[in-house]
């Protein structure tokens, strides 16, 4: 279990629900306030913004290799630099999103991207941290965010177990004493079978400590699967509308998605409950549902038990069905009526 600000996560409460802004703000101060207004009435726990530039991110070059070559992405044939441009969360909205997240009772924390962006938060008394997936293997800013004492969180992406090691050896080296890693599939939108939740156990086991998932897929399935295999963050992009575009709008849910969201999780984490057999306090009545034997015919002193005479049905106030051939035979002691349950008083050899 870790505390991030006022409240704390770990699989003794429902999941902690991250929104992640990312560019969906389109660049517009007005409509990043009324994402933290709308991840609030969706009610999550958190909104997370990203702290960087272009500038940070890479450089401003039209050589091949600072464009995006992958023909399946949704950002096919863009230059970083404008790319990370269109994303960028200007560092002077920080305060008053924060000021907002704050008045509407939302954790509001962010991703840096480099030293100076960890350096801009920390005069923002954010009240953690999360590192990117593709900046997992970043050891000197795992180093340099978890100078500052606060909880990490660090999505594993497609790092490797040597890779998660190494960063997790350093957050913890370097002071970091409350951390979450996230299982993370680096593709934007994930598919399902790229997913493989059944991580998230291994890890929490290998690195000892809590694990979430950090959702790239459509809908809300992958998460709930994730609330039932431990997970105890969930981390999803969301925006006001797919149709108003955006860098991640293809992949991030709408206000009603995310309210779903939290319900499901939290409905899946109820489920879990523990190892248990037999009946719930809920089912103690439910038991009269069950088949028992009664007398189905009226009956006479001395009369013998047949299966014309006696049967296995609801409800269940009689011998269970499975002394059936055990009393078959076995003769009344008394005038017995019809729809009268089975007892071992009524019967003798």
């Amino acid at each position: 279990m870790i505390e991030i600000a006022h409240l704390e996560v770990g699989d003794h409460r429902r999941p902690f629900i991250i929104a992640e802004m990312s560019g969906n703000h389109n660049q517009s101060l007005d409509r990043a306030l009324a994402l933290v207004d709308a991840a609030a009435d969706a009610g999550v726990d958190a909104v997370k913004l990203q702290t960087f530039t272009a500038d940070t991110m890479t450089l401003d070059s039209s050589n091949p290799e600072f464009t995006i070559q992958n023909q399946s992405s949704l950002w096919k044939g863009q230059s970083l630099h404008k790319l990370y441009q269109m994303a960028y969360t200007p560092w002077e909205w920080h305060a008053a999103i924060m000021a907002r997240a704050k008045q509407r009772g939302l954790i509001c924390f962010s991703s840096p991207f480099d030293a100076s962006a960890v350096d801009f938060l920390e005069t923002l008394e954010v009240p953690a941290y999360k590192v990117a997936s593709f900046e997992c293997i970043d050891l000197p800013l795992v180093r340099r965010v978890a100078q500052t004492g606060k909880p990490m969180i660090i999505s594993t992406g497609m790092a490797s177990i040597a890779e998660i090691a190494e960063a997790v050896d350093a957050a913890r080296q370097s002071g970091c004493k409350n951390l979450v890693l996230l299982k993370c599939t680096s593709t934007y939108p994930a598919s399902p079978e790229n997913t493989h939740l059944r991580t998230i156990p291994h890890m929490r086991e290998l690195f000892g400590c809590p694990v979430g998932l950090s959702d790239h897929t459509m809908g809300i399935g992958a998460s709930v699967a994730a609330t039932a295999l431990g997970a105890v963050v969930i981390e999803k992009h969301f925006t006001l509308s797919r149709a108003d575009g955006g860098v991640d709008s293809a992949f991030s849910m709408e206000p009603e998605e995310l309210k779903s969201l939290v319900i499901e999780t939290e409905r899946a984490w109820h489920a879990m409950g523990v190892v248990h057999y037999g009946h719930t306090e809920a089912e103690v009545h439910a038991r009269t549902r069950r088949r028992s034997l009664y007398v189905v015919s009226e009956m006479k002193a001395g009369d013998r038990l047949t299966l014309e005479n006696t049967r296995a049905i609801r409800p269940g106030l009689g011998l269970a069905p499975k002394f059936q051939e055990i009393v078959l035979g076995m003769r009344v002691t008394q005038n017995v009526a019809a729809g009268t349950p089975l007892s071992w008083n009524l019967l003798k050899e």
